[in-house]
């Protein structure tokens, strides 16, 4: 490879614009990093997986690694507007989940324990007349309790990508969008000493991979299994409506994952079906899909019956799932230098703010400072260190 062909040389490079990739390199250049280069294969910012986010935010989850994660992006949203500059949404209308027999009531009981084991006290079991009270948009018959965090709530995806973007390049952060990533050159050390893709080569010290659900091709390339596979979620409006207040909790079933919010004058609606996309990078929507949501719309929530979907309207997204369902935050030893910020399955919006910190800790201390994340490590599949996963939360 000639001079010709070098682009421009960078500290590190971040493979990925979207918001955990924006994230990433918002917090490397308030670190101090100032040659930051993010190459994205997107014509456009939140062309991906970002602006196909719900917008929820929660820290009700199953497992102490996940709830931390949350509570330290809670902590960097509500000083999102100070430190990075504009408004990230949080909007603390609380989660509701609903249970419909007692084994799903034992897993909110036991999710509860790590909740409350790792600080997020304010948690808590309700009844159904306490369902009836928070949401009494949904239909009673069959529920038997359920759990809710009232600091559980929304976000704005597109305006924490935007954010993080405009902050990192007021702090020298060069973005490209349109170039995709063809390959890596390493050393004999198995060091990643440049980038390539269709424009040239970029010589460069690291490389995070913020690919999404593109990750794991991204790995490839550095002869690199990452274990990340891309699953379409759909989302599904309703016609505009006032049906359902803007400060309702998010509403979510814990037998079948069927959830609905408020949100821009409508009532959004999704359902994690088995998808026979997956594995694929296909984001059109399967009109098969939505009569199973009308069925849930007109069975669960009275005050929707007769209020059609926009069909038209319905989109679909990939979440980039890892095997155990949890982020995958770390290098490997035998690609020291190729950090991967990747598997977030689902929770990637949410928690981008407290990954950006801790990718950029381990680029310029070696390890995370702010949190113990080594249970994210990338060889805990292999090393059969996976983390337990929830059908539930």
């Amino acid at each position: 490879m000639g001079d010709r062909d070098v682009v421009r040389s960078a500290d590190v490079v971040i493979v990925g614009g979207g918001v955990i990739g924006a994230s990433v390199a918002w917090h490397l250049a308030s670190r101090g990093v100032r040659d930051l280069l993010v190459l994205d294969r997107a014509p456009s910012s939140g062309s991906g997986s970002t602006g196909a986010a719900t917008g929820g935010f929660r820290a009700q989850y199953a497992t102490s690694i996940n709830v931390r994660l949350s509570l330290l992006s809670r902590a960097k949203l509500r000083a999102f507007p100070d430190e990075v500059g504009g408004d990230p949404g949080y909007l603390p209308c609380g989660y509701l989940w609903l249970a419909d027999d007692d084994s799903q009531l034992e897993a909110l009981r036991a999710a509860r324990e790590v909740q409350h084991a790792a600080g997020l006290h304010e948690a808590v079991a309700i009844g159904t007349e306490e369902i009836a009270r928070l949401q009494p948009a949904v239909a009673q018959d069959g529920l038997v309790g359920g759990a809710f965090c009232p600091t559980d709530g929304f976000i704005k995806p597109r305006a924490i990508l935007d954010g993080y973007l405009a902050a990192a390049r007021r702090l020298g952060v060069r973005v490209t969008w349109n170039e995709s990533v063809t390959g890596f050159d390493l050393d004999a050390a198995g060091r990643i000493v440049r980038v390539r893709t269709a424009m040239g080569a970029h010589p460069c010290g690291s490389v995070i991979n913020a690919a999404g659900a593109w990750a794991g091709s991204v790995a490839r390339l550095a002869g690199v299994d990452l274990p990340v596979t891309p699953v379409r979620r759909h989302l599904v409006p309703t016609v505009p409506t006032r049906a359902i207040p803007e400060d309702a909790p998010m509403t979510l079933y814990c037998g079948d994952g069927f959830h609905f919010r408020e949100r821009d004058g409508r009532v959004l609606m999704g359902w994690p079906e088995p998808d026979p996309a997956t594995g694929s990078f296909d984001t059109a929507v399967d009109p098969s899909w939505l009569p199973r949501v009308e069925s849930f719309k007109e069975r669960r929530i009275p005050v929707l019956r007769g209020i059609p979907l926009d069909r038209p309207a319905a989109w679909a997204g990939l979440y980039e799932m890892s095997p155990d369902k949890h982020a995958i935050l770390g290098a490997t030893a035998a690609r020291p230098n190729f950090y991967f910020v990747n598997g977030c399955s689902g929770h990637g919006v949410m928690h981008s703010p407290a990954l950006g910190q801790l990718a950029a800790e381990l680029v310029t201390d070696g390890r995370t400072v702010t949190l113990d994340a080594s249970s994210l490590a990338p060889d805990r599949f292999s090393a059969g260190r996976a983390l337990p996963s929830s059908e539930v939360l």
